[in-house]
């Protein structure tokens, strides 16, 4: 009988689960809650709760199951799968691996939450068939996954793959949470590109973007790529702006490493060919010229599953080495 592997993406709000077979097609996906009270004390118990209920929903056992991969928000410490810090799940020192093996009997492997995206879109998603690829993830923040000749770059301390903190506004930049000022994700996150899109917004009483703020009394940043598709003055000037931000960022990263792909993922990706033409147009600038005609750019196809199928890789490649 076939056995699955188990990927897991754990976020703040959600946990995202699945059970995928060993070619990485989905077999059973699902989610729950994340339950960060109390310091996240019980997320480990629900998620081995919610995998046995599932199994028997399957018609499977325990023995079916190979391991489970898990990618959780923050650094993780590479030796031994404990995360650093997960400030919004209540965590710091957490040893994620010993004690979800504990809960589950299982073997565990752990990875950053934008890592594991990376291995998904490497496996099944936009990076198929590539072994050196770069995901930039943009959401709420933006993360990064850097994979080198099939394997993760994961830093001495866990941290590598931080693109979110590279400096793009040298001068007068955001406050960004990590503690600096300018940081990409302080201008090309979904957040960040709401606070550009509000900076001149009185400017620009008739544009779309200024319609909608004073109809609903906020913006978000899917307002602002629908706006600028259809061709709203205003939008296309803050969508460009954040290009500039991000087509540096990747073309910095680009230099450095000359990947076969870039891949642009997460939610702020969904803005689809608008985003990546303007993007590009910044790569092409910045981007050193024998890079710029051998590393390719492209959005993520595999959108909420590339965590959960980059978590299960992390099994199948355990197995593999």
């Amino acid at each position: 009988m076939e056995k699955w592997l188990v990927g897991i993406d754990l976020g703040g709000t959600t946990v995202k689960m699945a059970f995928i077979d060993f070619d990485g097609a989905i077999q059973h996906k699902w989610e729950i809650k994340t339950d960060t009270s109390n310091q996240g004390e019980n997320i480990l118990k629900n998620i081995a709760d919610a995998i046995q209920t599932k199994l028997v929903e399957a018609g499977k056992k325990k023995d079916d199951l190979i391991g489970i991969g898990i990618g959780a928000p923050g650094p993780i410490n590479p030796l031994n799968g404990n995360v650093f810090e997960a400030v919004n799940l209540g965590w710091k020192d957490y040893p994620l691996q010993e004690k979800l093996s504990e809960a589950t009997q299982l073997p565990v492997y752990v990875e950053n939450d934008a890592n594991i995206a990376a291995l998904g879109e490497m496996w099944k998603g936009a990076g198929e068939g590539a072994k050196d690829l770069v995901c930039f993830t943009l959401g709420t923040g933006i993360g990064g996954g850097v994979i080198v000749n099939g394997l993760l770059v994961q830093g001495v301390s866990g941290a590598a793959g931080e693109i979110g903190h590279l400096p793009v506004v040298l001068h007068n930049g955001y406050a960004c949470n990590c503690g600096k000022t300018g940081c990409l994700e302080t201008v090309a996150s979904a957040t960040g590109i709401v606070r550009l899109a509000m900076e001149e917004i009185e400017q620009y009483p008739n544009s779309l973007l200024s319609k909608i703020y004073k109809e609903t009394g906020a913006l978000t940043a899917k307002d602002v790529a629908d706006s600028a598709r259809e061709g709203d003055e205003y939008a296309k000037k803050v969508m460009d702006r954040v290009s500039s931000y991000l087509g540096l960022a990747v073309a910095n990263v680009a230099n450095v490493l000359n990947p076969e792909k870039i891949i642009i993922g997460g939610g702020v990706s969904r803005a689809g060919s608008i985003l990546l033409d303007y993007v590009e147009t910044y790569y092409e600038k910045y981007a050193f010229i024998r890079v710029k005609k051998s590393t390719q750019l492209a959005l993520a196809t595999l959108g909420n599953d590339a965590g959960v199928i980059g978590a299960a890789w992390l099994v199948k490649s355990s197995l593999v080495k």
